[in-house]
């Protein structure tokens, strides 16, 4: 049996995805083709331990997402109802337990991720044809591993899986550096490279390059007059860095940029999470109750709509934020309730009934779907008004009772929490500004604080793995306790040192 005959929905679900596709292209929905596969749950489990794709590089942490699947599905504590991939054509499974009103929905829930995927800018730089290429990881990996050992390209993949959030997640979009200088290796003085023996560069594929135009070797040190503090400006993508600069071998430097490319791959899911969940949270709702639901339907439909859309006391609820928010922006723009003249009111009651029939709100979501992530939706788009409506708050944590709790609902700490929350998708800041401290090639980060202090086992344990890579002392800057402090790791021990208003370059050598 062939792939193409393996992936034939049955009759009665074909028939069901034509439909659905057909009122998601009427509303204007625009999707790469959808190809559907029916899996039961240990396979969808499977697939979704491995985030989403089929086949992976072999690692034992999918196995234990694998178990965490599998348990808290047997407990009745979850069910992944749908799991759709970017990629063109794009991929999505459908668990074979499932009544035809879940299908339903989850058909009609996938094309509003489809369209999403295929307009949304933030996606515009990822690889469409990503199945592939995780593939081809998976097997140049289990090559390295028939070569060095299991244990050995597995404990190297986590040290690379613990700086997996040191990228630079607007690289894509910033013209940083020069594109064909990505992944060479040379020295460069005032932006001008270093004159060396000119070696021809042949065109190759970049997972095959660094074999096909090979790093050189065995080079002279640059005179004391070409030496320089780099990288010349703080760096964002740490990643990056120790991929071209630390001692590893080529078959390390291969394993670290398959990390990489993967973590850039799915960075833009981290940035629009929101948007998105909300974005096929709308047209799954606006094509089941317009369309595509019959009167056997409405008990089950609204059975799982409310679960998905349900409030916790604990986080917040993506689905729920987002379509209430393109539910909000389409009902303000229907109403003209934007712009100068509106902002200048400060009547309630008229602004409550404000309503100049503009009738532009679903251009203006496909607008915002277009150029929005999360971290801009919400500056852009949320309002007094809406955190009135659903009830936001400000919590934190009580460390005297040892509980969360409400600190407060205004408006202005709600937002900047829920913005605070967004950037960067939540990780920490941090740079590298020097990679030859104290002139003896020590690697120096800093974390730009802002309120919120690294978790010190979490920064001790990465700087760990990171000295693995880089196979020489690593100090990062940050703030503990409201003071300054210089955490490092020489390979032996953690040390932390207080700035104490010095510089950097000051701090005691050990």
């Amino acid at each position: 049996m062939t792939a193409a005959e393996l992936r034939k929905l049955p009759e009665n679900l074909a028939a069901i995805q034509q439909q659905m596709e057909g009122y998601a292209r009427q509303y204007g929905l625009d999707c790469f083709p959808i190809l559907y596969e029916l899996v039961d749950p240990d396979q969808l489990h499977a697939i979704a331990a491995c985030g989403g794709f089929p086949t992976r590089y072999p690692h034992w942490r999918w196995g234990m997402e694998y178990e965490r699947l599998a348990k808290g599905y047997s407990y009745g504590l979850q069910k992944i109802y749908e799991l759709v991939i970017n990629n063109d054509p794009c991929y999505a499974y459908l668990l074979s337990s499932n009544a035809l009103t879940d299908h339903k929905l989850v058909m009609a829930h996938v094309c509003g991720h489809c369209d999403f995927f295929k307009n949304n800018a933030w996606f515009s730089q990822t690889n469409r044809h990503m199945i592939d290429e995780m593939a081809n990881h998976g097997n140049r990996i289990r090559r390295y591993m028939d070569r060095f050992g299991i244990g050995v390209v597995e404990d190297f993949i986590d040290a690379c899986l613990s700086i997996e959030d040191l990228i630079d997640i607007h690289s894509p979009f910033i013209k940083r550096r020069d594109e064909p200088a990505r992944y060479e290796f040379r020295d460069v003085v005032d932006d001008e490279p270093v004159e060396t023996p000119s070696r021809p560069r042949f065109k190759a594929k970049s997972y095959m390059d660094e074999y096909i135009n090979p790093r050189a070797t065995g080079s002279a040190a640059a005179p004391p007059e070409l030496q320089r503090v780099f990288p010349e400006r703080p760096m964002r993508d740490v990643m990056l860095f120790v991929l071209e600069n630390a001692p590893l071998g080529a078959w390390q430097r291969d394993v670290l940029s398959i990390v990489r490319d993967e973590a850039y791959y799915f960075a833009p899911q981290g940035q629009t999470k929101i948007m998105n969940e909300g974005w096929a949270t709308y047209w799954h709702s606006t094509i089941m109750t317009r369309h595509g639901m019959e009167p056997g339907d409405l008990i089950c439909y609204a059975d799982h709509c409310s679960g998905t859309l349900a409030g916790s006391a604990t986080r917040l609820n993506p689905y729920k934020l987002g379509v209430e928010l393109f539910r909000d922006i389409e009902d303000r723009w229907n109403r003209g309730c934007h712009g100068e003249e509106f902002e200048r009111c400060d009547d309630w009651e008229t602004r409550r009934r404000w309503n100049t029939r503009a009738g532009e709100g679903r251009d203006k979501i496909f607008e915002v779907r277009r150029i929005h992530n999360d971290l801009t939706f919400i500056d852009e788009f949320l309002t007094l008004e809406f955190c009135q409506q659903h009830k936001l708050f400000q919590f934190g944590y009580n460390r005297d009772f040892d509980y969360y709790e409400i600190e407060s609902r205004k408006f202005e700490q709600v937002k900047q929490q829920l913005l605070f929350n967004l950037t960067n998708m939540g990780r920490p800041l941090i740079d590298v500004i020097d990679g030859n401290y104290r002139n003896r090639g020590e690697l120096y980060l800093q974390h730009h604080f802002n309120g919120v202090e690294l978790k010190r086992d979490y920064a001790e344990d990465t700087l760990k793995a990171l000295h693995r890579l880089w196979q020489r002392p690593v100090h990062i800057e940050t703030s503990f306790a409201d003071e300054a402090v210089v955490l490092s790791y020489n390979g032996r021990r953690l040390r932390m040192d207080k700035l104490s208003g010095a510089s950097a370059a000051e701090i005691a050598e050990d």
